[in-house]
């Protein structure tokens, strides 16, 4: 395996969206304010919890990782607050959870959007009153935590569903990060291969210098479905494949050649009808691409794709009533949300 993607790879991040990521970040990381990390899984939000507690003063203190979506209900409770010996069968010891572990450090639960709303409601618990009690404890411990939390589910449409807890909702999004895919940052592609590289080239000694101008075409022209953490594999094997001093295509799938973003139609012109007629076609042509892309990328989310277009929920709701378009059309559906936000504006 090669060495983890770290913090020291997103210095080798030129997308401005990035750097807008990296300023929020940088902003909120001194102080104990909660931060919710947004985004398609494999966009590097672990990476940033990583980074928000190095550059807060909870840096010499614990950093603690709990991914809430690996472990059963039943055990759950008590892998985040502990359990006293004999507190049911098979507790043979006392047990330290997670909350106890980061006392006075950092706590990332990620993928929160995966907890039972019994879970959710001891969480809220104690997110409100900073103290936990193990299970079978009757002892008030305090917890003194700094929370961050990921997910890359739609947590506000979970609520609206009555899957997720409003109240814990709004504790946890006191400052939200939305982390963009990789397909919508191509800036960062080649400059996370070369670190990647980099990186492989430190572990195994061999000396990969860098792409061939085909294989560089063939990752920018690529949607990413998996985002960095697709990119970082597919590095991996080209490198162990390669024998030449740069990845060659035939170290890499074939089928990442035969993908091409398809070009974006272009309205017809009729110099029969005024201008204002054809701006006006154009206009609405751009509009009803634009939101096709914008809602197949966010799989239908609409909270998340009026944040991403600029403008509020029911401005977005208009246009899709506008153009007939249904969120629903658009959920769950990775393929075509790949293959339409390939396009080009």
């Amino acid at each position: 395996m090669p060495p983890a993607f770290d913090t020291r790879a997103l210095l080798q991040l030129k997308s401005p969206a990035m750097h807008s990521v990296y300023a929020k970040i940088k902003s909120v990381a001194d102080t104990r304010t909660t931060v919710l990390l947004l985004g398609e899984t494999g966009t590097g939000k672990g990476i940033l919890t990583k980074l928000l507690h190095e550059l807060s003063q909870r840096r010499s203190k614990p950093f603690v990782s709990f991914y809430c979506g690996a472990v059963p209900e039943s055990l759950l409770e008590s892998e985040l607050f502990g359990h006293e010996k004999g507190a049911f069968t098979g507790a043979h010891k006392r047990h330290l959870g997670k909350f106890e572990l980061a006392e006075n450090g950092t706590l990332f639960l990620d993928e929160i959007g995966t907890i039972s709303l019994a879970s959710q409601l001891k969480l809220l618990k104690v997110l409100q009153e900073r103290s936990f009690q193990r299970v079978g404890g009757e002892q008030e411990i305090s917890a003194d935590v700094r929370i961050i939390a990921a997910t890359n589910h739609d947590l506000e449409e979970q609520c609206n569903q009555g899957s997720f807890r409003k109240d814990l909702y709004y504790r946890l999004n006191v400052f939200p990060v939305f982390v963009p895919p990789l397909r919508e940052r191509k800036e960062d592609i080649l400059a996370l291969a070369e670190y990647f590289l980099d990186q492989l080239n430190a572990l195994y000694g061999k000396c990969i210098q860098g792409l061939q101008t085909r294989v560089a075409s063939a990752l920018l022209d690529y949607a990413w479905p998996g985002n960095i953490r697709e990119l970082e594999n597919l590095i991996e094997r080209a490198y162990l494949l390669e024998q030449s001093p740069e990845i060659a295509p035939q170290s890499l799938p074939a089928e990442l050649f035969d993908q091409r973003p398809p070009s974006l139609t272009e309205v017809p012109v009729d110099i029969t009808q005024p201008l204002a007629n054809v701006r006006t076609a154009a206009v609405q042509q751009a509009e009803l691409t634009y939101l096709r892309c914008l809602l197949a990328a966010n799989q239908g989310r609409i909270d998340r794709s009026a944040a991403r277009a600029g403008v509020s929920v029911r401005q977005l709701y208009n246009l899709m009533h506008k153009y007939h378009l249904d969120k629903e059309t658009f959920k769950d559906n990775p393929d075509r949300a790949s293959q339409e936000n390939s396009f080009s504006f």
